[in-house]
């Protein structure tokens, strides 16, 4: 990914301008200094409290790290899923990702989960599964707000948040709902509706499956699931635009509450790069994902308060 970024941003003419970036470019010629170490560098620090790796389950890449803004009480929560193709990823390389979003008042876990040729479809689901699990029973304790989580993922992991929160066998496997424990969902650049596959290495991830349509989060797509903020750019070649705009459509068609998000000339690196400060004005990504947990948050508050009481 981190090269990916850099030549993303690099292509970009508006950057070379900039002086900030003049500073990147010599970082980044340092050894072992790469893209994302940089903006991972220049990310906020200052009110946010980090926690790592706290164990979620046992067993290897079962860790978290917690990024919470000081002094949080009852805080709306994020748990961001990366991507990486179901193959690669570090929740490490996310600081820049997790703490923006802490600045912002959001406390955001990112957890680690298992990758192929490790493990396959869908391990990794039942990875993220746990993780959410551990967040809900635990997060109140690190200044969060259980009744307010919401799930958050940029291309591989955007797929896991929207069949997270689409098809409820996943977290119901953990003794959650999604439709109950999940505040809203948020993808970035996720493939949805991929089929079919050409590519051997995910015929190898995804063929545990069976049916391959089981494997797809348009197929699960429903009316009555979480509100979505689905974000995406038009120069995506990676994970073409057109699985946002199909489930979009089909969760729209059900009659459900979806935001679509087209970013002209946006690719599919620059739509998470741009969640740093510094990128900012490489795509709205954070004005929009803000905007949708400010949201959605106080209509789950709402919600909580205006639940009937178990006698």
């Amino acid at each position: 990914m981190d090269w990916l970024v850099w030549r993303s941003v690099w292509s970009d003419s508006k950057a070379l301008r900039a002086p900030w970036f003049r500073g990147i470019v010599i970082l980044s010629l340092l050894p072992a200094c790469s893209p994302v170490t940089v903006l991972n560098a220049l990310a906020p620090k200052a009110g946010i409290t980090k926690t790592h790796d706290v164990r979620y389950a046992p067993g290897a890449r079962h860790e978290l790290d917690i990024y919470a803004p000081a002094g949080a009480m009852a805080a709306s929560v994020v748990v961001f899923i990366y991507g990486g193709g179901w193959k690669d990823g570090d929740k490490s390389a996310y600081r820049f990702v997790a703490a923006a979003l802490a600045a912002r008042g959001f406390l955001t876990v990112v957890p680690d989960y298992r990758l192929f040729p490790q493990v396959r479809f869908p391990v990794f689901l039942q990875d993220n599964a746990a993780a959410v699990a551990w967040t809900k029973a635990n997060i109140a304790r690190y200044g969060g707000d259980p009744q307010r989580i919401f799930l958050m993922g940029h291309s591989a992991g955007a797929y896991n948040v929207a069949m997270l929160t689409l098809d409820r066998q996943w977290l119901g496997a953990v003794g959650l709902d999604p439709d109950r424990d999940i505040a809203g969902s948020i993808g970035l650049a996720g493939p949805y509706d991929f089929l079919p596959l050409h590519d051997p290495e995910l015929e190898d991830i995804f063929a545990p499956a069976g049916d391959l349509r089981l494997s797809q989060p348009i197929t699960f797509a429903r009316g009555d699931a979480p509100p979505l903020l689905l974000a995406t750019g038009t120069a995506d070649t990676t994970v073409l635009p057109r699985n946002t705009e199909r489930l979009a459509a089909a969760i729209h068609g059900d009659g459900g509450v979806v935001e679509e998000r087209l970013y002209p000339g946006v690719d599919h690196t620059k739509i998470i790069g741009a969640m740093a400060g510094v990128l900012r004005w490489l795509a709205p990504s954070m004005a929009d994902v803000t905007a949708f947990l400010r949201r959605y948050a106080g209509a789950a508050t709402a919600a909580a308060v205006h639940a009937p009481v178990d006698r």
